[in-house]
């Protein structure tokens, strides 16, 4: 594996991997790499002859200073994963090139990016995150790009992006890898104390909550919704947003019918944590 930092070089390898036939994928990142992120480059070295790996910590996508401050990184660690999982070429760009001095152009979606975490995380968020994949697509060209279910308002704006710009690039969302007790796996764990770390099983077992109730044949996504809540809350978790939307459009369905997305946010101790499950509800006869 190579670890290359400027754009030209990156755009040089891949044409270089596609002059000898190869197809190109791509998994964007922001590193502290996990199983999660692991996975990804399986599949992605399964899939496909080339393969590239992004490690950049996107500044323009943190809304809080202190975030982005703490968000872990570990590029040495980081390399030796990658290479392990057989990825090509590791791309770890400067900010100062990806965002040169007097950059001004943004990319927004408009729609999936105004709901959920876009509320909460404020507008500067996904308008971080389609800027910088978008920038990131340009510049590695991939024929697959790689992301995964735990981000799926983020894997939805990205396919809504491609679709809309036209991009060449096939978007494949790959399952939530989580830990043997069912927390998500997420850069942001290593930063859970010991206790905090044990509350934050509040969020997977709203969403079970929320699993066993549909699966009971209740239909009433408001009432789902404040049951999930409660039992965070006795966990001594306040969620951020608990909610069941439509899974192609992130708007509230009640009744809840077809493929819903069951999505949760929440703040344990300094951490802010996000998972999801999408569940599928057959017709009535």
């Amino acid at each position: 594996m190579i670890t290359l930092r400027a754009i030209s070089d990156v755009r040089a390898a891949v044409g270089a991997a596609r002059a000898q036939g190869k197809t190109v994928g791509f998994v964007p990142t922001m590193g502290a790499f996990h199983d999660g992120h692991l996975s990804l480059m399986r599949r992605a070295r399964e899939r496909c002859g080339f393969v590239i790996v992004s490690l950049f910590v996107n500044p323009t996508q943190f809304n809080d200073p202190s975030d982005l401050a703490a968000y872990p990184r570990d590029e040495a660690g980081d390399a030796l994963m990658a290479a392990a999982e057989g990825v090509d070429l590791l791309f770890a760009p400067d900010a100062r090139d990806l965002y040169p001095d007097g950059f001004t152009t943004s990319v927004v979606v408009a729609g999936l990016a105004d709901v959920l975490d876009g509320v909460f995380r404020g507008p500067s968020h996904f308008r971080g995150v389609t800027t910088v994949v978008t920038k990131l697509f340009n510049i590695v060209a991939p024929d697959v790009a790689f992301f995964g279910q735990k981000d799926a308002q983020q894997a939805m704006i990205i396919r809504r992006l491609t679709r809309d710009l036209d991009l060449p690039i096939r978007i494949e969302v790959c399952p939530t890898v989580r830990e043997s007790d069912g927390l998500a796996m997420s850069s942001r764990n290593v930063r859970l104390t010991a206790a905090d770390r044990v509350r934050a099983l509040a969020l997977r077992q709203a969403l079970s909550v929320a699993e066993s109730a549909i699966a009971s044949g209740n239909r009433d996504g408001a009432g789902i919704a404040e049951a999930a809540r409660a039992a965070m809350r006795e966990r001594g978790v306040e969620p951020e947003y608990f909610e069941l939307v439509s899974a192609e459009t992130l708007r509230p369905v009640q009744p809840l019918s077809g493929t819903v997305l069951v999505a949760v946010a929440a703040h344990v101790g300094p951490v802010r944590l996000i998972d999801n499950v999408v569940v599928t509800i057959p017709p009535t006869s």
